[in-house]
């Protein structure tokens, strides 16, 4: 489980993240772009990963990580549901995320992935 305080501050963890209001969410953005939003309502964020990181996270637990069920999880948009995730595959997931969408120049700034995992 991870408590929406627990998202918003890995989320905000990445270089040069910031918080906006995205409709009735909170999204998370790197050069003006969004990598990720929270819905607190229904303590469900949403990650934009690549194609294969979609399919390798929904492979670990599909209750807890799925495609959006329309034209944007085929674009990679992922749910994540905070209550059954387990913390260190949301932290591997928002770093795909992350590195999805910021420029390489920042990418560059993070540690390598873990593959050890």
């Amino acid at each position: 489980m991870v408590s929406i305080v627990q998202f918003r501050q890995m989320a905000l963890s990445f270089p040069q993240v910031t918080e906006q209001p995205h409709f009735e969410t909170a999204s998370f953005r790197v050069a003006k772009k969004i990598f990720a939003t929270l819905d607190e309502g229904r303590n469900r964020a949403c990650l934009k990963l690549s194609e294969t990181d979609q399919s390798v996270f929904t492979a670990f637990d599909k209750t807890a990580v799925y495609p959006v069920p329309n034209k944007w999880g085929k674009q990679g948009w992922t749910f994540v549901e905070l209550q059954t995730v387990q913390p260190d595959l949301l932290a591997d997931a928002l770093q795909c995320a992350y590195r999805h969408t910021a420029p390489p120049k920042l990418t560059a700034l993070l540690p390598p992935p873990n593959m050890a995992d």
